[in-house]
């Protein structure tokens, strides 16, 4: 039998669809409840320049989540969406575990790692066979 390469398993749709939906609807929820979800979170988890960072954020999420629902760039959108979730759990998740223990802290975090270990896996194994990378070669396939 012969061994399937990384970009010709088709569950690398699955991984991208997954993180891209999560992404697009986080962007979007910053514009849409800015007071919950946007600046008024930026605000009062302490991120610098909320009402700039925030709509940044989101539009980052936007529009990266959608090049991975698409698998236009994967790789190249998957790392300003890294930075974004490492952020968030360095601003939200580490504070939380300081005070409120281990077990609480990975009940809320069960997204964001999950958003994590998505984003290093298209990273490394690219957008997979049913992509628009694909079809311009850009999936790393020789």
């Amino acid at each position: 039998m012969k061994k399937t390469h990384y970009y010709d398993f088709p569950g690398n749709r699955f991984i991208r669809l997954m993180v891209g939906m999560v992404f697009t609807s986080e962007g979007i929820q910053k514009f849409l409840f800015p007071g919950l979800d946007g600046v008024g979170r930026f605000t009062k988890i302490g991120i610098p320049y909320p009402a700039f960072f925030a709509p940044f954020t989101g539009a980052t999420e936007i529009v990266c989540g959608l090049l991975l629902l698409i698998g236009l760039i994967t790789r190249i959108a998957a790392i300003p969406l890294l930075i974004v979730i490492c952020t968030a759990i360095y601003t939200t998740k580490l504070p939380m575990l300081g005070s409120k223990g281990f077990w609480p802290t990975m009940h809320e975090s069960r997204a964001d790692f999950c958003m994590l270990l998505g984003l290093i896996f298209l990273l490394c194994y690219g957008a997979g066979k049913f992509s628009i990378d694909n079809k311009l070669g850009l999936n790393g396939k020789r």
